[in-house]
């Protein structure tokens, strides 16, 4: 049993709470008003150094080691929630209609103040530890809107190091691998413009949209098998069309909206299919007569991690769970994740540890309403911050405690 082990012991009930109390009351991104607070007066009471108000309601948490050294490190945990209608019925389930923690953000925000509370508590290593609480993360740009606000300039990082949880990998599991981890999570729209008609008299009057529309979205899939090489990877989805009223089912509409996501790994790929999309778009509503208007949103970056910081992350987590739990060579997916811009900033290595599987292998999965952090995993990554910690910047303080 190690020192770390038995503080755990000692503190996982109090972490427990503040993590539930985080999920009964979500905040989306860039009104985590009340979540930064409470992160900034927990880190105050346990004499960490702290800034608020980074990229609107971005924390930032300093604890300086008491040993030799000039490195720096930053470990990087999330708090917004997502518009959602929480289904659970658990004691803790979200106060707000329409607001909920379905990602596990409040999981990863309590994981690393714990792990910030422990290392205030104990500094015997070299260098500075930058605990940085982000907003935003789920598409409101929380990443970038502290880049903006200075956040290397003002805390100087040698590496940085991101965590989420992922249901359906066994409980306290930790995966990560070198290189492209998650992809650039692009969306597009595309607008059909065209003149209307009456659909069951005088439908050769009109220039249908429908047909264009209908085109277009066979035409998306010619991209990815035909524009994209075999080997690269592109995935292009259709969210929502919307053209016409239920309530004049004999209308031809004259205009009519389509969009979805986009998801690549590389540059390249990514050019390819912004240029695609705009030259379908355009070629199919030529053909029938009408007119289309393309916008791609390129959104977050995708998420590469560097092979140093990996060797790092991987050697922490197997410390922390025993390698045989630790897959440093897991399958990337297609998932999009803000930290990748500060990742283009300052090189880094951002690890999965499991949420859970149950006996069947069912489980809730993120970004649904019945997803749940579990609890049981805070310790597992506590012990992965900590040992980040001690990987990077030296020690011998986790030593092993007296029995």
């Amino acid at each position: 049993m190690t020192k770390l082990d038995d503080w755990l012991g000692a503190h996982h009930a109090e972490f427990t709470a503040i993590r539930r109390d985080i999920h009964a009351h979500p905040e989306l991104g860039l009104e985590e008003h009340r979540t930064a607070k409470l992160v900034a007066d927990k880190l105050r009471e346990w004499g960490v150094e702290v800034t608020e108000n980074i990229g609107q309601t971005g924390v930032v948490g300093v604890i300086r080691g008491n040993q030799p050294g000039q490195r720096a490190i930053g470990l990087r945990a999330d708090m917004d929630c997502l518009a959602l209608e929480e289904l659970t019925g658990l004691a803790h389930a979200s106060k707000f209609p329409g607001r909920m923690h379905a990602c596990g953000h409040d999981g990863h925000t309590t994981m690393l103040l714990a792990a910030g509370r422990y290392l205030a508590g104990n500094r015997d290593f070299g260098g500075t530890v930058n605990l940085i609480f982000q907003p935003a993360e789920e598409g409101r740009g929380g990443a970038n809107a502290m880049l903006a606000d200075g956040l290397f300039e003002r805390f100087p990082c040698d590496a940085i190091y991101g965590l989420h949880n992922t249901p359906g990998l066994p409980a306290s599991s930790f995966g990560t691998a070198v290189g492209p981890f998650l992809a650039a999570a692009d969306s597009w729209r595309v607008t059909f413009r065209g003149v209307g008609g009456h659909g069951g008299s005088q439908p050769h009057l009109s220039t249908d949209i429908t047909y264009a529309q209908a085109h277009f979205v066979l035409g998306l899939q010619g991209i990815v098998g035909r524009n994209v090489a075999p080997l690269d990877t592109a995935v292009i989805s259709v969210g929502f069309i919307h053209g016409g009223d239920q309530n004049a089912s004999n209308v031809i509409p004259s205009e009519l909206v389509v969009g979805g996501t986009a998801r690549t790994y590389s540059q390249d790929v990514r050019s390819t299919v912004e240029r695609r999309i705009a030259e379908i778009a355009a070629a199919t509503a030529q053909a029938w007569g009408c007119e289309a208007e393309a916008h791609y949103h390129r959104g977050t970056s995708s998420l590469v991690n560097a092979a140093e910081q990996v060797k790092v992350a991987v050697a922490a987590a197997s410390a922390a769970v025993g390698p045989e739990h630790v897959d440093g060579q897991m399958r990337r997916g297609t998932g999009g994740e803000d930290f990748a811009e500060m990742m283009l900033v300052c090189p880094g290595a951002f690890m999965r540890i499991g949420n859970g599987v149950e006996a069947d292998g069912s489980f809730k999965g993120l970004h649904t309403p019945l997803y749940d952090f579990n609890d049981e995993i805070i310790p597992a990554g506590v012990r992965y911050w900590v040992g980040l910690v001690e990987q990077e910047l030296g020690a011998g303080w986790q030593a092993v405690a007296a029995e």
